[in-house]
């Protein structure tokens, strides 16, 4: 069995850090890396990329809405047309820079409330999808299972990755537990770690305490999480130890 761990890195812009990026880097299989609209900027750009070119890990790129302020964590009204211009705009500066490397784009993960609207809206989906397919280079779209973000992918021909989430919590429907609820973010190693295993059988366990069925090809594990560090350290050694093979999403995803 295998499962990619992936982890939203190059968050950190100016003078303000953001993510535990080189701890996590050492322990997860993809980077998605933002582009400069909620985090990132271009030295930060360069040296994510350089760094997971060092480490073996592949590359993504983590676009999203216009929201520096706001880390891309507000909603905004954004037509179709829109989303896939801001989606390409945003793939095209990161790609110069993993072009430079000598680093092919694996996939495109929309990063925050842009990732979270488009799980239930088609037209932004479609947006989305079609930006990354105006990109070309055969990436892989990441979403939320059974999302109008998933479906969009499929429909453009698209490879999809549907994604789990280690350390949020789930409710019963399978989305995430807002951020602004207590309970929303899981921090304990072990905790995660367990949550992940279940997730390569199929199950989470939701908020409510109810299990619940969920198809991952890919699961993250976010940078900024408290522990970030020892969370991904732990999930990475209990899979190996259950003979599951952590392995970047390009690799088997089809």
């Amino acid at each position: 069995m295998v499962i990619d761990l992936n982890s939203d890195m190059g968050e950190s812009y100016g003078a303000y850090i953001m993510g535990a990026d080189e701890e996590v880097l050492r322990w997860v299989t993809s980077a998605n890396v933002a582009c400069g609209w909620h985090g990132g900027d271009p030295a930060v750009m360069r040296q994510t990329v350089e760094r997971a070119k060092e480490l073996g890990v592949r590359v993504g790129a983590h676009p999203s809405y216009p929201d520096l302020l706001g880390f891309g964590r507000r909603v905004m009204q954004i037509t179709r047309q829109e989303a896939r211009d801001y989606i390409l705009y945003q793939i095209g500066a990161l790609r110069a820079f993993a072009e430079a490397l000598g680093v092919r784009l694996q996939h495109v993960k929309p990063h925050g409330a842009l990732y979270n609207a488009a799980v239930g809206d088609r037209e932004l989906s479609l947006g989305i999808a079609e930006g990354v397919a105006d990109a070309g280079g055969d990436l892989i779209l990441v979403g939320l299972p059974d999302s109008e973000l998933v479906r969009a992918g499929r429909e453009l021909g698209l490879r999809v990755a549907r994604e789990a989430f280690g350390d949020r919590a789930y409710n019963e429907d399978g989305t995430l537990v807002s951020r602004k609820i207590p309970g929303s973010l899981i921090t304990a190693p072990d905790t995660v770690a367990e949550r992940v295993l279940g997730m390569t059988r199929g199950t989470v366990k939701a908020i409510t305490g109810k299990e619940i069925r969920i198809e991952a090809d890919t699961v993250c594990l976010h940078g900024d999480t408290p522990g970030a560090g020892g969370i991904a350290r732990r999930v990475r050694e209990r899979l190996e130890a259950a003979g599951v093979t952590p392995r970047a999403m390009g690799e088997f995803v089809g």
